[in-house]
């Protein structure tokens, strides 16, 4: 038996001002009409039979997720009272899973937030981590071969040793590392030690909460609270009691930090987590002079810009390196390479009063 997690409730925050809290990006029409949640249970589709995913999701985003997946079945939605980070959403998913699947279940776990292509590579190499999931204890992540001294993401160092697994290469890993510094990534990149930490995991059911009793007993405990709950009218409530206690902590630092018997799986595919605005000049295709446009907009002399419209004609002229966006309340101005700073930008309208352009 195997199942699916999708985590779908985050903000982001870096694609503000088309991201909103009401609408945050996995719902955004970012890819060809089509949004990244959606892509991303339709990488899945010849993997894993839609009554077998279940999309985590804060309550608010509950009416967005069920217009893009209408398909979904009602009970694979897993709702979350509020956001508290990846452990407690994959425990909660866990929990589900265990009673609707059983422990011996193999859970896939991806952000809903992901561009991949080919999508058969990826699914090739998600069988195998899934394969071996199934066959011992073990947690499975899946690595991405570093193109570019990236900043923004985290890193996962592996063994020298090459290791065939179900006929697909894979390593011990050795350490989870957090965002480097500009030098520190060109490191890693030449060091061929290290992959981009993908955020995608697969594992047993039975496993990842024994893991999570061993090293987060604080969002282990209450989630075996809400098991007897399942399937049962109860269920919302019970969630709505206990969820709003549990720490806020990423599985990585929870758990993937602290685990001992992990397996990672270069993936040899392209991949993006579509993390802020400049993403998106590595996904689609740009002009001559390395803009990326859409809706009305006109340039000239303006090189290395991402220039978004949505319904405002956008004119420029002798900039370069901008990143502007347009929406119906809120335009932005930054610099290319600060984009990942955007959070900043946002608290600081938080800080200002204007909550509601949030």
């Amino acid at each position: 038996m195997i199942g699916a997690c999708i985590m779908a409730g985050g903000q982001g925050e870096r694609f503000w001002p088309a991201s909103r809290r009401k609408y945050p990006k996995q719902f955004l029409p970012l890819l060809d009409g089509k949004s990244p949640l959606q892509e991303t249970v339709a990488r899945l589709e010849a993997l894993i039979p839609l009554e077998q995913t279940y999309v985590v999701t804060t309550e608010s985003y509950a009416e967005q997720a069920r217009e893009q997946l209408p398909e979904l079945p009602e009970e694979n939605l897993i709702l979350e009272p509020v956001g508290r980070n990846t452990a407690a959403c994959i425990g909660l998913a866990a929990v589900v899973m265990a009673e609707r699947l059983g422990g011996d279940a193999v859970m896939a776990v991806l952000p809903a937030d992901h561009w991949v292509r080919p999508v058969d590579a990826f699914q090739e190499v998600l069988t195998a981590a899934m394969q071996a999931a199934a066959q011992d204890d073990w947690l499975v992540t899946l690595g991405i071969r570093p193109s570019r001294p990236e900043t923004g993401y985290g890193y996962i160092r592996h063994g020298s040793e090459r290791l065939l697994v179900n006929g697909a290469p894979a390593y011990l890993v050795e350490a989870f590392v957090e965002k480097p510094s500009r030098e520190r990534a060109q490191r890693y990149l030449s060091d061929g030690r290290y992959l981009w930490n993908s955020g995608i995991f697969a594992w047993r059911v039975a496993t990842i909460l024994d893991q999570l009793q061993r090293h987060l007993p604080e969002i282990h405990e209450p989630l075996e609270a809400v098991r007897p709950a399942v399937g049962t009218p109860r269920f919302w409530e019970v969630v709505q009691r206990v969820y709003p206690g549990l720490p806020a902590i990423s599985i990585d630092y929870g758990v993937m930090e602290r685990a001992e018997r992990i397996l990672v799986f270069p993936g040899s595919f392209a991949w993006d987590d579509l993390g802020s605005w400049p993403a998106l000049t590595r996904v689609f295709p740009t002009d001559a002079a390395g803009n990326l446009t859409r809706g009305k907009v006109v340039l000239e002399d303006v090189r290395g810009s991402i220039v978004h419209a949505n319904g405002k004609l956008i004119a420029a002229l002798g900039v370069k390196d901008l990143v502007v966006v347009e929406t119906e309340e809120a335009i932005l101005v930054c610099e290319r390479e600060r984009a990942q700073e955007l959070r900043r930008l946002v608290e600081r309208i938080a800080e200002e009063g204007y909550e509601s352009y949030l």
